[in-house]
């Protein structure tokens, strides 16, 4: 393997998708879009008083609310969240904004890359979600770093990729 070490994950198969985003993270996004909506969650794990879980099958129907809408999705299957984003933004005429995995070789990034007005590349650290099964932040912090997505509806230019440091996100709300 050419000197790379492999990382193999510890974490039970029913844990892996339900990871939860940092809320000094959540926060300072939250503080720039308004947060209404978060549409990929569970009782535990969500960051807004309105959420869509499983059970509501979030892909299936609309993401309507007041304030914009917040997606970390279940990383396992990306694309369909990203096509739906697309559709939200454009059918609802909502803001959303996405967590994801900075992995620039994906069929659902160039997808995102594509409709989305911005691409937002988070640096300088990899964020620490927390755990479903423990409750504590993982201690290596995530095997990628991240990435936003932002479909904006009134957007007639997109703005194209930009970056922002871990550090300076976070300080935005606690600076």
């Amino acid at each position: 393997m050419g000197g790379e070490e492999m990382i193999i994950s510890k974490t039970p198969k029913v844990c892996k998708d339900r990871w939860q985003t940092p809320v000094e993270i959540f926060r300072a996004l939250d503080a720039e879009f308004g947060f209404g909506l978060d549409a990929a969650a569970d009782h535990d794990n969500t960051r807004c008083r309105h959420y869509l879980t499983e059970e509501d099958d979030a892909l299936s129907c609309d993401w309507h609310t007041r304030g914009a809408i917040f997606c970390n999705p279940p990383y396992s299957n990306i694309m369909p969240w990203v096509k739906k984003a697309a559709e939200q933004c454009a059918l609802q005429q909502q803001t959303v904004v996405m967590l994801l995995p900075s992995d620039t070789s994906t069929a659902w990034f160039a997808q995102a890359q594509k409709t989305a007005d911005e691409v937002r590349f988070i640096t300088e650290g990899r964020l620490s979600f927390i755990s479903a099964e423990t409750g504590e932040k993982g201690k290596a912090g995530n095997s990628k770093g991240s990435v936003l997505f932002i479909w904006r509806p009134w957007r007639i230019t997109p703005k194209g990729m930009t970056t922002v440091s871990k550090q300076v996100l976070i300080n935005r709300m606690w600076g």
